[in-house]
């Protein structure tokens, strides 16, 4: 008989809340990206602002404590706070795969903080006994083309397809696209769009706006008058060069010895990146978020990048003044809510400083042998052995080590870096970490040279059981071919050729 009937049921449930939400997002923003919200939430919340460098004055309570931390193996760093970010799932908050990011084309006026020191007077300086300012900007590549796309005699009509072009040459000088998209999109013959690429191709620098390496090549020797058939030839089978197989590139080319080795040489004076030398957006330097150091005790010593963590702080005083003035609803409930999500956002990220100590330090100490002896010693670890040993999941682990950087007598790592695979041994009775073993391939081929035999993927997966590493062929192989190191075959034309 069906009907309608009333329950009451209990049960449990993982509930989610925004502020929640919000500190789980902040765990697995990198530097730059967490400074891009703080500045966000400074000109969102009139609460919150930045703590002064000579110090806090006495109207401001509730500062964030995130940039002081430091932690050696036996401290413990305030183990209620960090848990309350622990959501307790991995479904929660998926870890976001870093995207590509494009950055738009700077010229001098989007440049901010540039003075204009043109309207400094004609016979005048800026400063005395100094003639004119020098102009100190490099022009990129793009500044570079379209100077002389304006100065190549072009129609009105033409002018603007070059430009079109120019703009999708990328950095290395190649255009990127198939010129059938530029016609449909223009609205012009495909003949049209070929006529002005093959004059832009003949803009400095040679080589510029070719479609693929060998027509690159192919411009900077017809400047050079040095195309010819059998040029041509070694242009069409550079696949062959590559693989070092001098005998199939003499038969293809139709040349003896010593002119296929004149030609060569005449290639690598090329240059297959035409664009390199203009100057594009600066290489963002990698800033840590910790710093490991020798502890003069003995150990290490686990410290956060201070310069790398916001210091905000809630203004109490302002506070004070806005709720007394507040006489509507709406406003109360704006100032009540702007006071919620300040502290909440001091307390996120304080609580995000300490997660990344509390994460980095436990990696510090399961990988001690790697900071004391080098990448041979380093060991198998996976984000379950580190969150079990801190009592967090492993979603969360997985997000403080997601885009942060640890500095280390060694060199800057990721903190991903530390996680690797095992390889177990040939007794069974340990394991070895997946980095350790593709350093000891690494380091066995480069000896190749210096002792005259090209190990085989075979002969190192014989030398590595003989030192008690249990490792398959195919393992080999791709730990090679990840490392970019040429087969064995490859490798042996290579030591001849030298």
């Amino acid at each position: 008989m069906i009907g309608q009937r009333l329950e009451v049921r209990q049960g449990q449930g993982l509930v989610i809340t925004p502020q929640l939400q919000q500190a789980i997002k902040l765990l697995q923003l990198s530097n730059l990206e967490l400074d891009d919200f703080v500045e966000q939430e400074l000109e969102r919340n009139p609460l919150l602002q930045r703590e002064e460098p000579e110090g806090e004055t006495p109207e401001v309570a509730e500062r964030a404590e995130a940039g002081d931390g430091e932690m050696t193996f036996g401290d413990g760093v305030g183990e209620g706070s960090v848990a309350a970010m622990d959501a307790g799932s991995d479904d929660v908050y998926g870890d976001a795969a870093p995207g590509e990011r494009t950055s738009d084309r700077m010229t001098d006026e989007a440049q901010p903080g540039l003075s204009d020191w043109s309207s400094a007077g004609k016979g005048g300086s800026v400063f005395e006994g100094e003639g004119e300012r020098p102009d100190t900007h490099e022009p990129t590549l793009w500044e570079h083309l379209q100077a002389q796309a304006s100065s190549a005699g072009f129609t009105a009509a033409d002018h603007g397809i070059a430009l079109t072009l120019i703009d999708a040459t990328d950095e290395g000088g190649y255009l990127r696209g198939e010129l059938a998209e530029f016609a449909d999109r223009l609205g012009v013959p495909l003949a049209r769009i070929e006529a002005v690429l093959a004059v832009c191709q003949g803009f400095e620098p040679t080589g510029i706006m070719a479609r693929s390496v060998p027509e690159c090549l192919k411009l900077q020797l017809i400047e050079r008058n040095r195309f010819d058939p059998a040029m041509a030839a070694l242009l069409d089978n550079l696949d062959l060069l590559a693989r070092r197989d001098l005998t199939a590139l003499r038969r293809a080319c139709d040349v003896d010895a010593e002119d296929l080795a004149e030609m060569i040489a005449e290639l690598k004076a090329l240059t297959p990146r035409p664009g390199a030398g203009f100057g594009g957006e600066p290489a963002q330097t990698v800033v840590p978020d910790v710093h490991v150091r020798p502890d003069p005790a003995g150990g290490w010593r686990v410290e956060l990048n201070a310069d790398t963590l916001p210091r905000l702080l809630v203004d109490k005083r302002y506070h004070g003044l806005v709720q007394a003035g507040a006489r509507s609803d709406t406003e109360k409930t704006f100032v009540a809510d702007c006071a919620a999500q300040a502290n909440w956002l001091v307390k996120s990220l304080d609580q995000r400083a300490k997660t990344i100590l509390k994460v980095s330090s436990e990696i510090v100490r399961q990988q001690d042998a790697f900071f004391a002896f080098g990448v041979e010693f380093l060991r198998p670890l996976n984000l379950k052995t580190v969150a079990d040993a801190i009592g967090m999941h492993e979603s969360t682990v997985s997000r403080v080590t997601s885009n942060k950087y640890v500095a280390t007598p060694r060199g800057v790592f990721e903190l991903k870096f530390f996680f690797t695979a095992a390889i177990q041994s040939v007794d069974g009775a340990s394991s070895h970490s997946a980095e350790a073993v593709r350093h000891r391939i690494k380091t066995m081929i480069d000896g190749e040279g210096l002792e005259g035999d090209v190990l085989s993927d075979d002969r190192i997966v014989e030398i590595l059981k003989e030192t008690g590493i249990d490792i398959a062929r195919r393992t080999v192989a791709k730990y090679r071919e990840a490392l970019r190191i040429p087969s064995s075959v490859q490798r042996r034309r290579m030591l001849k050729t030298a």
